[in-house]
């Protein structure tokens, strides 16, 4: 089973009890508004959330992690890697994305987690290039990708939704672990 521990946080793979409260999480609208159509999630999408993200981690080696504070266990949101299928121009790439309790904003939790899963990307799984997709105006999100690195790349479109996008990424090269 693949953990990550940092000086806070627990960063591992998903089990039944983290439903219900990803599932609060994802009924957010704060939370959800830069998450693909921005649309929340009912206990049902939840639970399909997580069965995707699990079969990524069976098929591509990463995937999504549950996120859990380290003294009391509570459930802060979910960290990790996913394929940008929807995203071609980008490939070959993972993307590294977060989600987090409105509870855990401003706490420095997402960029510590993001920060231990751009290295597990890079030196653990060994992928050469990791992208970071944000929308305009997604300010808190693009603060973390700085901190992670990653450079602007190109903005483009979703193509499902057309609202614009900004890829940003860094490579094994740049990276400084």
């Amino acid at each position: 089973m693949t953990e990550i521990h940092t000086p806070r946080l627990l960063l591992r793979r998903w089990s039944d009890d983290d439903l219900i409260p990803l599932a609060d999480i994802n009924a957010d609208p704060h939370v959800m508004r830069w998450v693909g159509d921005g649309s929340v999630l009912d206990a049902d999408g939840t639970e399909e959330a997580v069965e995707g993200w699990e079969e990524e981690w069976d098929e591509e080696g990463f995937g999504i992690f549950a996120v859990e504070l380290l003294g009391s266990g509570e459930l802060v949101g979910a960290v990790g890697l996913s394929v940008p299928e929807f995203l071609p121009e980008v490939l070959p790439a993972a993307q590294i994305t977060w989600r987090l309790g409105r509870s855990f904003w401003g706490q420095g939790y997402a960029s510590e987690a993001a920060q231990a899963t751009l290295e597990f990307a890079l030196q653990d799984r060994g992928l050469d290039r990791v992208v970071g997709i944000v929308r305009p105006g997604d300010e808190g999100s693009k603060n973390v990708l700085r901190k992670l690195g990653m450079e602007p790349e190109r903005a483009t479109t979703h193509p499902l939704y057309g609202f614009p996008l900004h890829v940003h990424s860094i490579d094994l090269s740049e990276y400084q672990g």
